[in-house]
């Protein structure tokens, strides 16, 4: 496309007509040419809602019809964190305090809390570590 040296932008906006506007398009390179005068064909729709036949004749003739119409029931991250909060809280019963204070819980954001069972086991298994460094290296407190 040519540009015309006769023609004045400035002129024909004023000069524009129903149908008609003024485009540039992009060259080669990407940039953009001198505007030109061109006619524009109005759109082929209308403004306005669907009848209830327009849209099931759509929706049925569609490319992705039958694939998101089966509606599925998955499990969230959130809801499988919310259960595994409730199972905790009603094991809270006396069985389940129990079950804390020997074993040891977990805490809805995952921290973990010793029981007796494992305190008592690191004791022990400390006090006879110790033993056995002060068997092979000597008691120095003597």
């Amino acid at each position: 496309m040519r540009a015309n040296p006769d023609f004045k932008a400035e002129q024909a906006i004023t000069e524009l007509e129903v149908g008609e506007a003024l485009i540039s398009f992009l060259d080669e390179k990407g940039r953009p040419n001198i505007v030109q005068r061109a006619f524009v064909i109005a759109p082929d729709s209308r403004m306005g809602v669907l009848t209830t036949e327009e849209r099931n004749q759509l929706l049925n003739h569609s490319d992705i019809y039958g694939k998101y119409e089966k509606i599925l029931d998955r499990k969230s991250a959130y809801e499988k964190l919310t259960n595994q909060t409730t199972k905790s809280t009603e094991d809270s019963g006396f069985v389940g305090s129990l079950k804390d204070f020997l074993f040891g819980s977990t805490g809805p954001r995952g921290g973990k809390k010793e029981g007796l069972v494992q305190t008592a086991t690191k004791s022990v298994v400390r006090q006879i570590s110790n033993q056995i460094i002060r068997g092979i290296l000597g008691d120095r407190k003597r």
